[in-house]
């Protein structure tokens, strides 16, 4: 479960800056940077999720010592 996590997190960053790229700050809710935003938006979700099931999972391991 740790090393699918880490590979998660890797995916979503490597998306979230890929998407962060194509995002078009003059008109960032027009066309093809809606999408950019909307993807980076959840790429960044899927981080944050990964990260708190890391730190969920380290929590459990130290509370059952």
């Amino acid at each position: 479960m740790k090393i699918t996590t880490y590979i998660i997190s890797g995916i979503a960053l490597i998306v979230l800056i890929f998407n962060l790229t194509k995002i078009d700050v003059k008109a960032p809710l027009e066309k093809d940077s809606y999408t950019a935003v909307l993807t980076s938006i959840a790429s960044g979700c899927a981080f944050l999720l990964a990260t708190l099931i890391r730190v969920v999972r380290k929590i459990d391991r130290l509370t059952k010592k």
